[in-house]
């Protein structure tokens, strides 16, 4: 459905991303994982060309994407923020309703779109009127993935779409998008810092670092000693924690953090 060959990508002087080649089946939910400026976001975005390579040929479902124009190619990709981007002079249903306005359908056709979107994302169908201000960080998220889904896309993009919510927040909205991924046998591609996320909720997971693809692999594959030491190093944390919880269940006391190996925020 997506395949990219030898995309590289320069701001200035300094390369982003370099020669990066993959394919992503239809139906898969593919993590792009990585620390800071690795290029991730720079990656997702290339694919909808909100940012032009500078080298290389991106495809969806085997056309290439320069082949229409890059406004006409992202109003039938969905796209999710990490800051959700809802427009707050428009109202809850305003915003789902922006595509499908743009792509010209007619208002008989919206409205019934926006109702079904509320429904599919667990939001009351009395929350169309309402300001994204008055919703919380975790609903006004939830109208983020409706807007990206309103005009029936087969393919969403989403770039840390829950790193700003709480823990609790952020687990069952992923969870919730993964069960809409599979009832819409949709084609999605998440950005995200958290590999415990990525783990959980993708079926394959690209570890990208300094601009070049280090591991593409099943998060089961990757769980295994992968010989590259920065993947092993993304992959300690959901160990250690994994391992941490094990002993907390088993009633094995938790060996204290020794001092001063506390990180800031405690």
């Amino acid at each position: 459905m997506i395949r990219l060959e030898r995309v590289v990508k320069r701001y200035g002087e300094r390369p982003v991303l370099r020669e990066i080649s993959f394919s992503i089946g239809r139906g898969e939910l593919v993590a792009l994982v990585g620390g800071s400026g690795s290029g991730k976001t720079t990656t997702l975005k290339c694919i909808n060309r909100l940012i032009e390579p500078d080298g290389g040929e991106i495809f969806i479902d085997g056309k290439p994407v320069r082949a229409e124009p890059g406004p006409a190619l992202r109003r039938r990709i969905g796209y999710v923020f990490q800051g959700i981007g809802l427009f707050p002079h428009l109202s809850v249903g305003e915003n789902i309703a922006i595509t499908p306005q743009l792509l010209g359908w007619p208002r008989e056709r919206i409205e019934p779109r926006v109702d079904e979107l509320l429904d599919l994302v667990e939001l009351e169908r009395s929350y169309k009127t309402r300001a994204p201000a008055a919703l919380s960080g975790g609903q006004r998220q939830r109208v983020g993935v409706a807007r990206a889904l309103a005009a029936e896309p087969q393919i969403v993009l989403m770039d840390e779409p829950f790193g700003a919510l709480d823990p609790v927040t952020r687990d069952s909205l992923g969870r919730a998008y993964r069960a809409l991924h599979e009832r819409l046998q949709l084609t999605s591609v998440l950005v995200t810092h958290d590999m415990l996320e990525a783990l959980l909720l993708a079926d394959r997971i690209l570890v990208l670092q300094n601009g070049e693809l280090l591991a593409d692999d099943t998060p089961q594959r990757l769980m295994q000693d992968h010989g590259e030491p920065v993947v092993r190093e993304l992959l300690d944390m959901p160990r250690k924690q994994a391992a941490r919880l094990h002993d907390l269940t088993a009633g094995t006391p938790v060996q204290p953090v020794p001092a001063g190996t506390a990180d800031s925020n405690g």
